[in-house]
């Protein structure tokens, strides 16, 4: 099975939303970005470095889109599976240079781009694109890495810190939550959650504001005054990112979704793994404010296998 992934890049044009189309001059036709995976590499990684590969432009991830999977020919010349992950993707600096990969990019709206497009599976992921617009508001919902077990921390739980593989799974998530150029940071009053995310608040520039209510404890005592501050996040300036744990984040997932109407499966949350909450802008509250719901929820995985405790 070959691994790649891909993006819908988007600006905002003087004509409303237009994304990049490339044409590769070694298959004469004209797609969107993609490209495979490295050994080791997630999908929202090389998404991002295939953007940046191809078209010149470094694209911040907003969502993930879909999945799209199809035979290509192998080395052997029998047919090969392919899965390529689509993520949507704001274009912000950069420009485009001419390459041995890529020779022209054309920026279009959406209609003309899907009568450019060579293949089919293409139009698929715009009808994912088009499915919320591009000012939706997205939230990073991430679980505490590994702190090892309770039963062997004779200090105060609240203070137990990250174990040794807890550490790396940090740094893998350091390297994953930047791509969603997050702009503010809320953690549970926890050190293993504070911890977490400690260093993309450190290397963002960003003050990691304490949130009793995405305790375990303070949740179960008033599990809606955690979905109050949640959408109440969401409705802020720029993405963010929520840590809390895993005594949480299943239920908060799951009553954001009933109250907005959204059917998912089973809600999992393995220790730093990542939901990528997405949330439609649904009218005003009485106070004035923006009222959201949830649009989208995508479940992404540890970011690195670590070993276990």
């Amino acid at each position: 099975m070959i691994r790649a992934a891909g993006v819908v890049l988007w600006r905002c044009g003087n004509n409303g939303v237009e994304i990049a189309v490339v044409h590769r001059p070694h298959y004469d036709d004209w797609s969107l970005p993609k490209g495979k995976l490295d050994p080791g590499e997630l999908p929202p990684h090389a998404a991002v470095r295939e953007t940046q590969e191809e078209t010149g432009f470094r694209g911040v991830l907003n969502r993930f889109l879909t999945r799209i999977s199809y035979q290509v020919p192998g080395k052997s010349g029998k047919p090969v599976g392919k899965t390529v992950d689509y993520f949507a993707a704001r274009a912000t600096s950069g420009a485009f240079v001419p390459n041995s990969e890529v020779d022209e990019l054309r920026w279009l709206p959406v209609p003309q781009a899907r009568e450019l497009l060579s293949y089919r599976q293409d139009s698929v992921v715009l009808d994912a694109f088009e499915q919320l617009p591009v000012d939706s508001a997205t939230v990073l919902l991430v679980r505490h890495a590994k702190a090892g077990n309770r039963s062997e921390w004779s200090g105060d739980d609240d203070a137990r810190p990250l174990s040794e593989a807890g550490l790396r799974q940090r740094d893998a998530l350091a390297a994953l939550l930047p791509l969603y150029n997050p702009k503010r940071m809320y953690s549970a009053p926890r050190v293993r959650c504070t911890q977490t995310v400690a260093p993309v608040a450190e290397n963002l520039g960003i003050e990691i504001n304490r949130e009793p209510v995405f305790a375990e404890e303070d949740y179960r005592r008033n599990p809606r005054a955690a979905v109050d501050r949640m959408l109440a996040i969401a409705a802020g300036n720029g993405p963010a990112v929520v840590c809390s744990q895993g005594g949480v984040i299943p239920d908060l997932i799951a009553r954001l979704a009933d109250s907005s109407g959204l059917v998912l499966g089973e809600i999992a949350s393995k220790k730093a793994s990542v939901w990528t909450l997405t949330f439609r802008r649904s009218g005003s509250r009485n106070d004035g404010a923006p009222a959201l719901e949830l649009a989208a929820a995508d479940y992404l995985p540890s970011p690195l296998p670590a070993t276990a405790d």
